[in-house]
């Protein structure tokens, strides 16, 4: 939905929830105002609508391209480079590699109507919410090697797919000589590329499981529209290997999630409401700074579905911009107060259950988040690439605004073009322009009193 102008926003400020408590400090038109700007800023670091957009058709482009490479996996990018949501380097790359040949289904399905050539396993959803376990119901006529060395025997002769043996697995098969493998974290694989390109590498197994979508799609919601909601339902699910932190049996159990449906939803999102959700990820960060992932950039995402599902789309725009942040930090600080936030997907699973957030941790962020609602406008200021884009002289920031997106553009450009083995003239002309923008920065650099490595370090800084 287009966002309102100057009268319409003032006339919906009344019916934002939340706004009274910000205008208690500060006058409605300061608050509106610096939401304006903070919109404006954010769009010149990268975040803006049309950027996003951008991105969001060349990630498309890039996971269509991979599908069909692997012989075992259907690979997708996922998370916020799908979203269009991070520039290059700003962030991991989260990667599904969705094992061919494999169906997990729930209890209900009739096995009648799934080919023969696929191997079926079983969801036994007698566990923790939105997880599963995986039971052998019928064999394939070929299986990936992967799944025979991860099955075990459940005690009374039926096989029993184990996650953890899985990953192990699956870790095995990703070592690749030009990416350094990291310890696994959860269901991914995080691996590094030349020292900057970073990657979660996540295997995945096939879900069918409409009584579950059919359960998110029957709420009443102000969003998504219901065309959006039927496409998120045929997306389907995807089963990751990893239990519930708290069971005896996490080694055993399965965790379904709904990435590419996910995706669509943000993409759904208008350009305030995503960001709202990309400085809230920025308070995470910066602010918060949590070393063992108590909180983590997925509990923000669905602080905003919800926020989006539970509000008319009217309500978001340009000028309620600090609202919406203030009310996301609400959100937030209620989640770490009583350790419970539902997920979006599957509201009886508790995204903070056995989060690992101990009471000193979380008095400490409760009160850090209550400084920050109290500060009103102020709070961006916290934010060093805000605070250093609030500073910045215009015509500098403009210049580099506008650097930044062309490399940005003429790297996935690049990746693009190279995946398709095509176009060898205008990757010529892509490479070309590439260095021409590098030799710019590094003698805007040099005559501004700054050391000039080599022109990859300077590609690698400005598009982070």
């Amino acid at each position: 939905m287009a966002e309102g102008g100057m009268d319409r926003a003032t006339s919906q400020t009344e019916s934002v929830p939340g706004h009274n408590r910000l205008y208690s400090r500060h006058s409605q038109n300061h608050v509106e105002n610096i939401s304006m700007e903070i919109c404006t800023i954010m769009t010149r670091l990268g975040y803006g609508e049309e950027m996003r957009r951008w991105r969001v058709e060349k990630y498309s482009e890039l996971s269509r391209q991979s599908a069909t490479r692997s012989p075992h996996f259907i690979q997708l990018i996922a998370g916020s480079k799908a979203e269009g949501l991070t520039c290059i380097f700003e962030s991991d790359w989260d990667m599904f590699h969705v094992v061919k040949g494999v169906l997990c289904v729930e209890a209900v399905i009739n096995l009648n109507i799934i080919p023969d050539d696929l191997d079926v396993f079983r969801m036994d959803t007698r566990v923790y919410p939105g997880h599963c376990r995986l039971l052998q119901e019928r064999r394939g006529h070929t299986r990936f090697i992967q799944i025979t060395n991860s099955l075990c025997d459940n005690g009374y002769g039926a096989g029993l797919l184990s996650s953890s043996l899985f990953l192990d697995e699956c870790s095995e098969k990703f070592t690749e000589s030009h990416v350094a493998d990291h310890e696994k974290a959860g269901p991914s694989i995080p691996g590094t590329i030349k020292g900057v390109w970073h990657l979660d590498r996540v295997p995945a197994l096939r879900c069918h499981c409409p009584s579950f979508l059919q359960r998110w799609a029957a709420r009443t919601r102000h969003w998504p529209s219901p065309g959006i909601v039927k496409e998120v339902v045929s997306f389907g699910a995807y089963l990751t290997p990893v239990g519930f932190k708290g069971s005896d049996y996490k080694h055993m159990e399965w965790r379904m999630c709904f990435n590419p449906g996910e995706t669509v939803l943000v993409n759904n999102l208008n350009s305030t409401q995503t960001q709202v959700y990309v400085m809230l990820k920025m308070i995470l960060k910066d602010v918060l700074k949590p070393c063992k992932k108590e909180v983590t950039s997925y509990v923000i995402k669905n602080i905003v579905l919800w926020q989006a599902e539970n509000n008319p789309q009217h309500n978001f725009y340009k000028r309620s911009f600090l609202y919406w942040l203030h009310d996301g930090l609400r959100a937030l600080k209620t989640a770490i107060a009583t350790q419970q936030l539902s997920y979006y997907m599957i509201p009886e699973r508790n995204l903070m259950a056995a989060s690992g957030l101990q009471d000193k941790q979380q008095s400490k962020w409760v009160a850090d988040i209550t400084d920050m609602m109290d500060e009103g406008p102020r709070v961006i200021l916290r934010l060093q690439r805000i605070r250093q884009a609030v500073i910045a002289s215009p015509e500098p920031m403009l210049w580099f605004s506008k650097i930044r997106m062309e490399l940005e553009i003429l790297c996935l450009e690049e990746m693009t073009r190279q995946c398709s083995d095509e176009h060898n003239a205008i990757l010529q002309e892509i490479k070309r322009r590439k260095v021409e923008i590098m030799m710019e920065v590094a003698q805007r650099m040099r005559k501004d009193g700054c050391a000039v490595n080599d022109l990859n370090d300077i590609l690698y800084r400005i598009v982070m």
